[in-house]
């Protein structure tokens, strides 16, 4: 798809406007973009348009990037937008932006968000030392292999020091397999899986969970609460079994 650029667009910028009556910090406020021609729309809006393929939208794209990165928050639409972009334009490729994108789909899993980010990049990203490093940690995830997952992270942190509750974020796909995984845990062996925490950490996510400890076990669910009873019956007529009854004689 080629996208012709307008000679009337010209200097962008990002505004917060907050929502009525809102007394609320920066990240609950909306996300405006605002061209010099006076027309002013939610990124949301903009990137349901043929406006997200503009590239004079790009640097606006990028600061909600990082705003996402800062805030703790999450905009899919938006990162795979920014990559497209780069798609489009290779000129532009901006690694750091990558790298936040990338590690943000991570804190989405069990979402497949990581798979569509891969999709879109170029091969000068594919082929970065910290991207290739962000796939592997990906695919570590995918395999469920915490323990590999923390010491690997632990050997880089300057990949995810920039990602604003990234450690709970995995944590909280660790715990979604806990659930569907195991009715009792060693109370040590659930701490090795979230990253070798402390005694408070760990508390902290019992009690989010509403998990239950008692000596040296975490019980995580019971059979009856993972198995519903069903009732079935079968209603099947005499002229039915008939022939069958007749061979049997």
């Amino acid at each position: 798809m080629c996208f012709t650029r307008r000679p009337v667009v010209a200097k962008l910028f990002v505004s917060y406007f907050p929502a009525k009556n809102a007394s609320i910090p920066t990240a609950n406020m909306v996300h405006y973009v605002k061209m010099e021609d006076g027309k002013v729309m939610p990124i949301q809006e903009m990137l349901k348009s043929i406006e997200r393929y503009n590239p004079e939208h790009l640097k606006v794209i990028e600061a909600y990037v990082e705003e996402q990165a800062r805030e703790n928050q999450y905009d899919l639409e938006a990162n795979l937008a920014c990559l497209k972009l780069y798609q489009f334009n290779p000129h532009l490729l901006n690694l750091d932006i990558t790298y936040i994108i990338l590690l943000k789909a991570l804190t989405n899993f069990p979402h497949t968000d990581f798979v569509l980010c891969k999709c879109l990049l170029l091969p000068a990203q594919m082929n970065d030392e910290t991207v290739k490093e962000i796939i592997y940690l990906a695919d570590i995830l995918e395999k469920c292999d915490f323990s590999l997952f923390w010491s690997r992270l632990a050997k880089h942190p300057e990949n995810y020091q920039k990602i604003s509750g990234f450690h709970d974020s995995i944590r909280k796909f660790v715990c979604h397999v806990v659930g569907i995984t195991f009715q009792t845990i060693e109370r040590g062996y659930l701490m090795q899986l979230l990253g070798n925490v402390e005694e408070k950490v760990l508390l902290s996510w019992l009690k989010r969970y509403g998990w239950k400890e008692e000596g040296g076990l975490v019980t995580i669910a019971t059979q009856e609460d993972n198995i519903k009873t069903k009732h079935i019956t079968e209603k099947i007529e005499f002229d039915n079994l008939a022939p069958l009854m007749a061979n049997c004689l």
